[in-house]
């Protein structure tokens, strides 16, 4: 059995979690970014301390054996602008109850993951309460992962201004993968925020296990702007380590020129590679889908290639 972990954040981890949780004769752990601060998320955090739940909420719904009544309510969001539920997603405060309740937040995972029949290991990246920074070309620094986006500016690196301690079980996951896999997702804001604990980048560069990126379709506005394939792994190396990456996963499809006009309109381009020759391996695979004139990628499309990889 193999043993393979995920790591990210956001709705891309989801979307990578759902397909390849059907594989067979694999251990299946993700671990999740604890950094957001925005929306419900981050109302949460502040009011009761406790670490950033709305990744690990979607995560846990991907995970989820079968899409229940139960996991389809963890996404429910109650309407409104003002009172003590609105604009909060139901399964938030149903991993808030349970932190107050068990004992500790790792504890509400691991009790709602049997609710909900959990397939693999749900693991926060780190159980302390962060805040990301980022510093941007001209110097300017952002304090707050929802914030990152919204500016003007190219992102230079993200850090903590103080150490963040790992998750022991975020550590243990990586010492005994066969297999990690980063992405998809916001590159410096649901990726990032993992790679660059101390911890987790040390047990990264030690860990012999064949390291996948898959990487994103598309830029993303005011985080990756204009970025070719290569930049997105030159990104990852620069936060972790030289060589972080043995496997690139990138889209073959052919995308209507409609398609891309609307994302350019948004800021958005394709992602391309653009060199001849790689340090990493380079795999081009049909893994999107096209819904309503958006690019998704197809997580049964993704379990396909992950088998593949698998298989090497």
């Amino acid at each position: 059995m193999k043993h393979v972990v995920v790591i990210g954040g956001g709705h891309g981890l989801a979307v990578i979690l759902r397909g390849i949780k059907h594989l067979a004769d694999i251990k299946l752990s993700a671990i999740v970014t604890v950094a957001d601060d925005g929306g419900s998320t981050g109302r949460l955090r502040q009011q009761y301390q406790i670490p950033a739940m709305g990744d690990i909420r979607n995560v846990m719904c991907a995970m989820a054996e079968s899409e229940t009544l139960l996991s389809s309510l963890m996404n429910y969001r109650f309407e409104g602008d003002e009172g003590d539920v609105a604009g909060h997603n139901l399964g938030n405060l149903i991993l808030t109850a349970l932190s107050q309740s068990c004992g500790s937040f790792m504890d509400a995972i691991q009790t709602f993951s049997k609710v909900l029949k959990v397939k693999g290991d749900i693991i926060p990246s780190t159980t302390d309460i962060i805040t990301l920074y980022a510093v941007m070309e001209d110097g300017t620094i952002v304090r707050g992962e929802s914030n990152i986006p919204t500016i003007d500016n190219h992102i230079r690196h993200v850090f903590y201004d103080r150490p963040i301690n790992a998750s022991r079980q975020a550590i243990k996951a990586i010492h005994d993968a066969d297999y990690i896999i980063y992405g998809i997702g916001s590159l410096y804001t649901s990726i990032m925020p993992n790679l660059i604990i101390e911890e987790i980048r040390e047990e990264l560069r030690r860990c012999h296990a064949k390291k996948v990126y898959f990487c994103n379709a598309m830029t993303q506005p005011g985080e990756t702007d204009n970025y070719t394939l290569e930049e997105h792994v030159h990104a990852i190396c620069e936060h972790t380590f030289p060589h972080a990456v043995d496997i690139v996963v990138t889209h073959d499809n052919t995308i209507h020129t409609d398609v891309l006009d609307h994302y350019m309109r948004e800021g958005s381009k394709e992602v391309r590679a653009v060199l001849k020759e790689h340090s990493y391996e380079l795999m081009k695979r049909d893994i999107l889908k096209f819904e309503d004139g958006l690019i998704r990628h197809d997580s049964n499309k993704i379990r396909d290639v992950v088998d593949e990889i698998l298989r090497m």
